[in-house]
């Protein structure tokens, strides 16, 4: 290839990269906005069938326990969706449909299943991408817009139940409690736990990972400014957006630029959120970090304290992170980290002394011998005691991440 052909497939690269990136920016702003679902629906089919010449599109979502079609392009309406559904759901990771797979298969080339917490949420059946282009890089984006879709959507139909059952306000706090995971990670080298404490049952605080390997896991804690049905909302579509993101760019920084960059425009510098998030590599025995104007995690170390202070500013204020760089922790001995949202420090005893970090610092020590759970679950108790009974101010979260040196 010559020097003008390779400057030429740059160019296109770089079109289409800035294309996908304005089909996402503009989908989660509409989801943001509240547009109907038809008009997301709508603008997924439009994006796919003109910048990537798309030329069949079937887009199922599960709709409480069934499949439904939602996005239906130059689809014969004589296919049996039934029986396409019955076949398409037991492919479990993307497929390229072969001959001798069933007929009603063979009016698509690829089935894209889209998972969210290990469960299917929708399948992309397409054909026709356009000969030449990258392939597999299309196929990710493709994926990377369907789980955006799909994840609002299910979040939409999670509005419309809650509402029509509870008060606003519990419907917040179901949002939430579904950005906080259930069961976190372990492994040979580390465990991953965390503990929740909604304050009047709303919230507007996350945790989550991303398990890239045996060897690599992320893990990131936020807290949205603002509470409610808004700040909740926010987070749902920051963990979409996270999960996304985070599997497209494997190095903090520019994950977290790229997230400044999306937040701040869906949201207009109107609403902002703190983050801490980190890649263990227990490979390479070290731990990146980035923080974005989040309390400082308590790193101890030996039975010492050392605070990872904030590397960047705050998400979602600002056009542009004004300076940003990546912290570095060397995973050579035994540690614990401990990140948490503000509501922790903000309990007071009726003394109306604060909680401070020197008191949590001191009670992990104490108690490192035991796992990451029960740390999280100590922690919490130790607050809550010495709140003495007083109403918690804030929402609490608490993510807690141990690292051994050898095998336990």
């Amino acid at each position: 290839m010559n020097v003008d052909a390779k400057l030429n497939k740059l160019e296109n690269d770089l079109v289409l990269k800035r294309l996908q990136m304005t089909a996402l920016l503009n989908i989660t702003q509409a989801i943001n906005e509240n547009l109907p679902q038809e008009d997301i629906y709508k603008m997924y089919q439009n994006f796919l069938t003109w910048e990537l010449s798309i030329d069949r599109i079937a887009l199922f979502l599960r709709d409480d326990k069934e499949w439904k079609l939602f996005v239906s392009y130059n689809v014969n309406d004589s296919v049996d969706n039934s029986q396409l559904i019955k076949e398409f759901s037991k492919i479990e990771r993307l497929h390229t449909v072969k001959p001798t797979d069933p007929a009603i298969l063979n009016n698509f080339e690829f089935i894209i299943p889209v998972y969210h917490k290990k469960q299917p949420i929708a399948y992309s059946l397409i054909s026709g991408i356009r000969e030449g282009s990258d392939i597999y890089n299309n196929i990710q984006f493709i994926t990377s817009l369907t789980n955006i879709v799909a994840v609002a959507s299910e979040n939409k139909r999670l509005v419309r139940r809650q509402i029509s059952q509870e008060k606003e306000l519990e419907f917040a706090n179901e949002v939430t409690r579904m950005l906080i995971p259930g069961n976190m990670p372990s492994g040979v080298n580390y465990q991953l736990a965390n503990v929740y404490r909604p304050h009047y049952k709303v919230g507007g605080d996350y945790i989550d990972f991303i398990k890239f390997s045996e060897n690599r896991i992320s893990f990131c804690i936020a807290d949205v400014s603002g509470k409610g049905v808004a700040g909740a909302m926010i987070m749902a579509n920051f963990q979409a957006l996270i999960q996304n993101l985070g599997m497209q760019y494997r190095d903090l920084e520019t994950l977290v630029i790229a997230l400044n960059q999306t937040v701040s425009k869906i949201t207009q510098g109107e609403k902002y959120l703190t983050l801490f998030i980190a890649i263990a590599d227990f490979t390479k025995k070290q731990l990146y970090y980035v923080n974005a104007g989040h309390i400082p995690p308590l790193l101890i170390k030996n039975k010492k304290l050392i605070e990872l202070k904030a590397t960047t500013t705050i998400i979602g204020h600002f056009d542009e992170l004004p300076e940003i760089s990546e912290g570095l922790v060397e995973l050579n001995e035994e540690c614990i980290l401990v990140a948490y949202t503000d509501g922790l420090v903000d309990i007071k005893n009726n003394k109306g002394i604060n909680y401070n970090t020197e008191m949590l610092g001191k009670h992990v020590i104490k108690h490192s011998n035991m796992n990451a759970q029960k740390i999280s679950d100590s922690i919490l108790n130790e607050v809550l005691q010495f709140g003495e009974a007083n109403e918690i101010p804030d929402d609490i979260a608490i993510l807690t991440f141990k690292y051994f040196v050898h095998e336990k």
